[in-house]
């Protein structure tokens, strides 16, 4: 099965895509293009799904680098494969021939390209990374690179909608606590339940760094289940272990 492919014009003159779930090699729950070694997923089979992406990138599997996700505002700069991945949620480069790329499943997949400069960036931004700074950290991180935030295009991939999205009072409490002025990115549900706009709170942040243009292609992952892997959606229909998503960008 062809793979499902997700491209943004912002982005183009880098190699890149969001991932959806058709085309892979998995079964069950993973059904699909699953990316995730850290899944209970058969690891042979993650690993064919990975060659895919590779393949669809133009590279060989061993230059699709990723890290170890772990909800932070940790940033690393790469040149080649890495032989331990580094504890982090975003990475950077300038060197051509390797793709960066992170895992989601609900979070925000964010990849960013100066094309001007010839520098990349690709970030797992769930609402904690967001929170305490991974955006931000990124675009620093591309500008000792030689980038420039005037000229740095950011892409939001896949990920879960506001309407998806609901929490509890606790939730809202550690935004407000961070800055009043992010009660905006919530709204009532039933009872005390709110729902939170993670695209949107994403959004903000990376206007507010001054990058040329910031947009998110609009697909919400829970919304969706024949083509993106959800973790809330798993949860919700009470399954062992969910897949994971990928994002690739390379030079």
């Amino acid at each position: 099965m062809t793979l499902d492919i997700i491209t943004d014009p912002a982005l183009h003159g880098a190699t890149h895509g969001f991932f959806a779930r058709a085309g892979g090699a998995s079964s069950g729950v993973f059904t699909g293009l699953n990316c995730g070694f850290g899944s209970s997923d058969q690891h042979d089979i993650v690993a064919i799904n990975r060659a895919r992406v590779a393949t669809a990138l133009q590279l060989p599997p061993d230059h699709l680098v990723g890290v170890h996700q772990i909800h932070s505002a940790n940033v690393v700069a790469v040149t080649g494969p890495l032989d331990t991945p580094a504890k982090a949620d975003a990475l950077v480069t300038a060197t051509p021939g390797v793709a960066l790329s992170v895992l989601t499943a609900d979070c925000q997949p964010v990849l960013f390209a100066d094309h001007k400069a010839r520098v990349i960036g690709a970030a797992h931004a769930g609402w904690k990374g967001a929170l305490h700074g991974v955006l931000e950290a990124t675009i620093t991180k591309m500008e000792a690179l030689g980038a420039a935030r005037a000229d740095i295009a950011a892409v939001i991939g896949p990920t879960i909608s506001q309407r998806n999205y609901e929490v509890g009072p606790e939730f809202r409490q550690l935004f407000v606590d961070h800055d009043p002025g992010y009660a905006r990115f919530f709204v009532q549900g039933r009872g005390d339940r709110l729902h939170f706009d993670l695209p949107a709170f994403g959004l903000y942040r990376l206007k507010k760094c001054g990058v040329a243009s910031a947009n998110w292609t609009r697909h919400c992952t829970y919304a969706d289940e024949k083509r993106f892997f959800s973790y809330r959606r798993s949860v919700h229909h009470k399954e062992a272990d969910y897949g994971r998503l990928i994002a690739a960008i390379r030079l």
